[in-house]
């Protein structure tokens, strides 16, 4: 958008894209056959994910740190081509039961994923931050011309406008937590401004929500980093080994979801 700098852009996208690209497996425990997928987001790197993941693998859990090039294809394509490579990794170590951990447009590519394939050993989700209902972050700089350059065409599909993919997608029908922040980076005041009612810099409260999930919690945290905080790891495990949030709280926020479907 004309109001926005392109300084500014390229210092957000900057932020958003520290990391190198790797995919690592940890080696699996005899006695489980447990194993859990991370998808970093858009402009990020398995990097990204490492704190997730090296807390996984010490509370039991195989993982999988996917890696994929998020600025070049579409979500399609992404998600198509990139995370039967990571459920396969998950059968070559023994596991039966597949979970995921997401971040961001990590979790629109899983939704899309399982509208296309039944996956066979299916376990429980959790989504940091997913723009469910899409981003008023992607409307604001959907025109940009480096927003278009940087993010490509998946960024392309993140809006809220009527042709967005993620709105196509439908309510979800598997264990589905979901983990969201209400506090914005500083670099991100400017987003955050364009975003109604509390968000994370990037994505809407609201807007994390999807039909059909499991539960919901909001922790003061930031887009960019919420996979890293203690808290967010710890009731992300939760969920995971019990299919709940360990959090009062979060019981309350779904709860209140569900009565505002039913109105």
């Amino acid at each position: 958008m004309s109001c926005v700098s392109n300084a500014m852009i390229k210092m957000f996208v900057f932020l958003m894209s520290f990391g190198c690209a790797v995919v690592s497996a940890a080696p699996q425990r005899p006695e489980n056959r447990e194993a859990v997928i991370l998808i970093h987001g858009l402009g990020r790197t398995s990097h990204s994910m490492q704190t997730m993941a090296r807390a996984l693998k010490a509370a039991g859990f195989s993982t999988v740190n996917l890696d994929y090039p998020s600025r070049k294809f579409t979500i399609e394509t992404l998600a198509m081509r990139h995370i039967p490579q990571g459920v396969q990794r998950c059968r070559d170590m023994g596991a039966t039961t597949i979970h995921f951990v997401t971040h961001s447009m990590g979790g629109i590519l899983l939704r899309y994923y399982l509208t296309q394939r039944t996956l066979t050993g299916l376990g429980r989700v959790v989504m940091l931050s997913p723009p469910n209902q899409g981003s008023e972050a992607a409307d604001a700089l959907k025109n940009n011309a480096f927003y278009r350059w940087y993010c490509g065409p998946a960024g392309q599909q993140l809006g809220t406008d009527p042709s967005s993919l993620v709105l196509d997608l439908g309510p979800v029908d598997y264990p589905v937590g979901v983990i969201t922040g209400s506090q914005h980076a500083f670099f991100d005041s400017w987003l955050s401004a364009r975003i109604p009612g509390k968000d994370d810099g990037k994505v809407a409260v609201e807007s994390a929500k999807v039909q059909g999930m499991t539960d919901f919690l909001v922790l003061p945290y930031a887009h960019p980093f919420i996979m890293n905080q203690r808290e967010v790891i710890k009731q992300a495990i939760y969920f995971l080994e019990h299919g709940r949030f360990n959090s009062p709280q979060a019981t309350v926020q779904t709860e209140s979801f569900r009565s505002q479907l039913s109105d």
